[in-house]
């Protein structure tokens, strides 16, 4: 499936992507460093769905209380201008996708992924990060291949071919034939795609 590249737009206009836009992919394929550039650029809100799902002690509400990661996923993006980064579909699709203006769809190759979670796992286990405010991740569970609801590795390397459905179902799906969906398939396209706005948004 060929990758959608962006066009520019002159400095004050609408983008080719709009005001409202969607992030979304497996693990560690950069959603988070690519909506904050896109935010910057739009000059829009930035709204990480990890940090509205996310709890002490690692309790998810997606798993406790979907009902209210629903209600948060829909105030945090009633706003006129909006780039959010994070997958949920099942819970994005129901509550902002019919407002949206364009998905993009990071899909990178799994080796990459893998070696960017464990890079990733390790520096913030050494340096003790708080994740949205309350939460602190480790490192050793991600090797736990036989822990599959604690290794990260686990999650990418199975759940690379269900998202591809997805995408490509909803992609399909006329009730989705309002979005823009733009695949990004390596780390070039996603440099590419983000400076392109970047730099239309400038002139």
């Amino acid at each position: 499936m060929p990758s959608t590249p962006a066009k520019s737009a002159s400095k004050g206009s609408i983008p080719p992507i709009g005001r409202r836009v969607h992030v979304i992919g497996n693990s560690a394929t950069g959603k988070s460093t690519l909506a904050k550039r896109l935010a910057v650029a739009l000059d829009a809100e930035l709204v990480e769905l990890d940090a509205l799902n996310w709890l002490p002690d690692w309790v998810g509400l997606n798993d406790t209380n979907p009902d209210e990661l629903e209600r948060r996923f829909e105030r945090a993006t009633r706003g006129d201008a909006s780039v959010v980064a994070g997958s949920y579909t099942r819970f994005a699709q129901r509550t902002f996708w019919a407002r949206l203006d364009t998905v993009i769809w990071l899909d990178l190759p799994v080796p990459l992924l893998v070696w960017r979670v464990l890079r990733r796992s390790w520096r913030r286990w050494r340096t003790r990060e708080l994740l949205w405010g309350t939460n602190i991740e480790r490192f050793w569970p991600q090797l736990a291949l036989w822990r599959k609801n604690d290794s990260l590795v686990y999650w990418v390397v199975t759940a690379q071919r269900g998202k591809r459905k997805g995408m490509r179902a909803a992609m399909a799906d006329p009730e989705w034939a309002h979005i823009r969906f733009v695949r990004l398939g390596s780390v070039d396209e996603i440099e590419t795609f983000a400076a392109t706005v970047e730099a239309g948004l400038s002139r």
